[in-house]
């Protein structure tokens, strides 16, 4: 059983930055797909980015490419979002997620499991 626990989060400015982590324990991180995810007031929950086994592969959400970054070190069971020029729009919880995969890939749907969450404020 795969457990993801973020943290990062918090209130900044519109411009700031901020860098979110999602701890995962559980056997075979090094073969878990990871993505992060984000779900703001009264919308529905959206892909933000996507990061392959090897972390030789990333994909973004068209709204934060340029801008977030995500990351993993398998070593230490880690994946990481590392966010700049933040804009109000980007204010969610922020959700990490995992899935199993055979192959060295992104997905960006049908996660296996999620955590609960961590909460991004970004002020005007």
């Amino acid at each position: 059983q795969v457990q993801l626990v973020e943290s990062g989060g918090g209130l900044v400015q519109a411009g700031g930055s901020l860098r979110l982590s999602c701890a995962a324990s559980g056997p075979s991180f090094s073969r878990y797909a990871m993505d992060w995810f984000r779900q703001a007031p009264g919308k529905e929950r959206e892909f933000v980015a996507g990061i392959s086994w090897s972390g030789r592969d990333t994909y973004y959400a068209d709204s934060v490419k340029g801008r977030f970054a995500i990351s993993r070190d398998n070593a230490k069971n880690t994946v990481y979002l590392q966010m700049i020029s933040l804009k109000p729009e980007d204010t969610a919880v922020y959700y990490c997620a995992s899935k199993y995969s055979h192959y060295d890939t992104i997905y960006t749907s049908a996660m296996e499991y999620w955590g609960k969450g961590t909460l991004v404020t970004v002020s005007s």
